[in-house]
């Protein structure tokens, strides 16, 4: 696994010119600090041992 942390701000300035989505500085730093914590957060998830027999869920139809 790769361990090097990736420059959260500059992928968020990068992304917001790609898809033209103006933001606050306010805004900005939220969405930083929100992608931090979902990067401290994925190893628990990509650290989850499955049994080979685990299947994923059906897809909701109503």
């Amino acid at each position: 696994m790769n361990d090097k942390k990736p420059d959260i701000e500059a992928i968020v300035d990068l992304m917001g010119r790609v898809f033209g989505v103006a933001m606050s500085e306010e805004s900005r730093v939220a969405v930083i600090l929100h992608l931090e914590i979902a990067l401290g957060m994925a190893p628990f998830f990509m650290d989850f041992a499955l049994a080979d027999e685990a299947e994923p869920a059906t897809v909701y139809a109503p």
